[in-house]
């Protein structure tokens, strides 16, 4: 008779995937839209009692009613799957394309061991990097450490919310969650002294009620400790505390997403940027014929993540911030017809 904790279904031996991982490990049936590939297979840790947190917006939320594996994530189902299949799955010749591996924690006193256990069997089957989406509330300052040794390569830190004062609103106090800004930020640091330039990020969710003068600062801050941000438009969870809410605006998030790519790029300042009375964004500080290329290039609209052995984008999260009548963050390159409704959101 197996263990309790097998038949439960429990990390670290069983593991969620998004349905775009699924469906490349081919675990799951369906067609990706416009032939798109995925390129970073996303796991997620799971248990029976589910995330200690009660984010408003997310779909995991332990307010939200139902069984933590029956909980959509990114407005999809996430499947269960023994790792062990996970990792077969991974060295056969149809995902060979596939560049990179992330694991992510959710806020769960077991979350920190189990992660390291995955993360260790990983590195040992299978030849991919391995980026961890890692919860600061559950770790100390040396768990950066322990993770990098069992052999991931980057790390990523959901901050989610631009300002303290969203923070409390939607992930701490006011939600009766446990979650702390200085926290967050204090273990994003860590990251960075422990991980290096350029292999940590920080997750932002533009739309939560921020103006984009209060985003692009934060964007800057990270760039200045020096990591890179992992954009994301919000689009309403069904059964989440915000599901009554409207989407982001598309102009605010593509203003927002050419500013980002910018600072990453070490290519502007948030400083030198020019924002109006609303702190909307109105000047680059880029001349406009580089500023021009750069929006015909259509990187700065594809999906910001973690590098893959060839590409920069590698976490390319097909569809994952908006549905595919409404792309919010390109999963490939943009064509000519998305730069004409690009550049017709940037002025708006």
């Amino acid at each position: 008779m197996g263990s309790g904790k097998e038949e439960l279904r429990e990390s670290p031996e069983n593991v969620r995937l998004s349905l775009a991982a699924a469906m490349t490990l081919r675990l799951a049936s369906g067609r990706f839209y416009r032939d798109v590939r995925l390129y970073c297979v996303n796991l997620l840790l799971t248990y029976s009692q589910g995330c200690a947190a009660s984010c408003s917006y997310c779909g995991l939320s332990r307010q939200r009613e139902g069984d933590y594996q029956d909980k959509s994530f990114i407005r999809v189902d996430w499947p269960v799957y023994p790792l062990s299949t996970v990792i077969e799955r991974l060295n056969n010749d149809y995902t060979q394309h596939v560049q990179r591996v992330c694991v992510s924690m959710i806020t769960h006193r077991q979350a920190v061991e189990d992660t390291l256990a995955i993360t260790r069997s990983l590195k040992e089957a299978v030849d991919i990097p391995i980026s961890l989406l890692i919860s600061p509330t559950i770790l100390n300052d040396l768990d950066p450490i322990s993770l990098k040794e069992a052999g991931a390569d980057m790390v990523g830190i959901a901050v989610d919310a631009a300002t303290k004062s969203i923070f409390q609103e939607h992930r701490g106090k006011g939600v009766n969650g446990p979650h702390k800004w200085e926290k967050y930020w204090a273990i994003l640091e860590e990251a960075g002294r422990i991980f290096g330039r350029d292999k940590f990020g920080a997750h932002l969710i533009v739309g939560l009620g921020e103006s984009e003068e209060e985003m692009v600062k934060a964007i800057q801050r990270v760039r200045n400790l020096g990591g890179k941000t992992h954009l994301f438009s919000f689009y309403p969870e069904k059964g989440s505390a915000l599901a009554g809410n409207s989407s982001c605006d598309v102009g605010q998030y593509r203003r927002v997403q050419l500013a980002r790519y910018l600072i990453d790029h070490d290519l502007c300042l948030t400083e030198k940027m020019r924002f109006d009375n609303n702190g909307q964004l109105i000047d680059f500080d880029l001349i406009k014929e580089r500023l021009d290329e750069i929006i015909d290039s259509g990187a700065p609209f594809q999906t910001s993540g973690c590098p893959g052995k060839t590409m920069e984008g590698a976490c390319n999260r097909p569809f994952g911030d908006g549905p595919p009548s409404d792309i919010r963050s390109f999963p490939f390159k943009p064509n000519k017809d998305d730069l004409r409704l690009i550049r017709i959101a940037l002025s708006k």
